[in-house]
């Protein structure tokens, strides 16, 4: 290819991503300015937040994309409509929202660390585990509260949800300060998974980072191992949805976390469209997110690896336009997400033949690929995880 021709094509990935991923200008400002809902109609998500945000004067708006001097922390409590696709989201097409029909917010409440632990009792179930969320590239604070509160109510899942929420501006065009940003963020973030795991009251914390903040939790998470000299033994699981993350770096990152780390799950697709224009944005380097698990040098790479569970999502159908949030789209996902991997367990704990939480059968597992890595169908969803 010619470099004009090159340069044509980049040209067109990025407009056309740009266009796929500005759909949210459309969206009015100010959601999240509380209403009242009536019960009947609608579910509640009761969040922590954390943010390094900047706080924003509008109403309903809160924290904007600039980065604030300290991490605020908010109790928000989100009303989910109960007529609604799983995966989805909602958005009111005004303010105020319906909350009927629409994500909408019933509390809006600033906190101190203090009161952090009044919400944990209020909102932990017995297994007192808590689950924290990463938001990745391209999120306005809005966005985060509710893809987050559509992730904890899909899942069903039996946990304290905490937000991390980083300054990202929401806007396609500011990759390179949002990347900046996640990088400001991480001593933050380190302190929040800190906190969540040194409270008598909680037994376990899962961490749960999409996209650009999958760098973002593993750096943290480092940070805490090189810093305390281990990764706190409560901190159980890592999860990493479509990491924007050089594969170099990562395995870095997971040698200096030490042999004491979370097990660590992988969503991947190789369509991932987002990634596309990360990688151009990134020197052409490979975003783990992006990654053909089957092919070399990845297969190997894979055999070697302990602890590391990675689950291709290339073959799904039923995800995002760009296929960069299928982790949170996907109604197959979610209730995978939602009865193992929040919970604590892994994938390929007992077998999911016969099982109607995916749609589909076994049709392998323990079937080897190379020499040590198991490869589990479960159309079509492909799981890889050493023997």
């Amino acid at each position: 290819m010619s470099s004009v021709a090159c340069f044509l094509s980049r040209a067109l990935l990025i407009l056309g991503l740009a266009l796929g991923l500005s759909a949210c200008a459309s969206r009015p400002q100010g959601v999240l300015a509380p209403v009242q809902a009536d019960p009947a109609a609608a579910s509640k998500v009761d969040l922590l937040v954390a943010t390094t945000r900047a706080p924003d004067p509008a109403p309903g708006v809160y924290f904007n994309g600039q980065r604030g001097p300290n991490l605020s922390l908010d109790n928000i409590v989100v009303s989910v409509p109960n007529q609604r696709e799983v995966g989805s989201i909602q958005w009111p097409n005004r303010v105020p929202g319906d909350p009927a029909r629409d994500f909408v917010t019933t509390k809006v409440l600033s906190m101190q660390p203090s009161e952090a632990k009044a919400w944990f009792k209020r909102t932990a179930g017995k297994p007192r585990r808590v689950l924290i969320f990463v938001h990745g590239f391209n999120t306005q604070f809005a966005d985060s509260v509710f893809r987050f509160a559509q992730i904890v109510h899909d899942t069903d899942a039996n946990v304290a949800p905490i937000l991390f929420s980083w300054p990202s501006r929401g806007n396609i065009f500011d990759y390179n300060y949002d990347r900046e940003s996640a990088n400001y963020s991480r001593s933050e973030l380190a302190t929040v998974i800190r906190a969540a795991a040194s409270s008598p009251a909680v037994s376990d914390v899962t961490i749960m980072a999409h996209s650009m903040g999958g760098w973002l939790a593993v750096e943290a998470v480092r940070q805490i191992a090189l810093q305390d000299g281990r990764v706190p033994a409560k901190v159980s699981n890592l999860i990493l949805a479509s990491p924007d993350l050089d594969i170099d770096v990562f395995r870095k990152q997971v040698l200096e976390m030490g042999p004491q780390r979370p097990h660590i799950t992988l969503f991947v697709s190789q369509n991932d469209r987002a990634l596309r224009l990360s990688r151009l944005l990134s020197g052409r380097m490979t975003r783990l997110g992006a990654v053909d698990i089957t092919k070399e040098p990845y297969l190997s790479q894979m055999e070697s690896a302990t602890g590391i569970t990675v689950l291709d999502l290339t073959a799904l159908q039923n995800g995002d336009r760009l296929n960069h949030s299928k982790f949170a789209t996907s109604p197959e996902v979610v209730q995978l997400m939602g009865d193992r991997l929040i919970k604590g367990q892994r994938v390929t704990d007992s077998s999911l033949s016969g099982s109607n939480s995916l749609g589909a059968t076994t049709l392998g597992a323990g079937q080897v690929l190379g020499s040590a890595a198991g490869a589990v169908l479960t159309a079509p969803i492909l799981i890889f995880e050493r023997n």
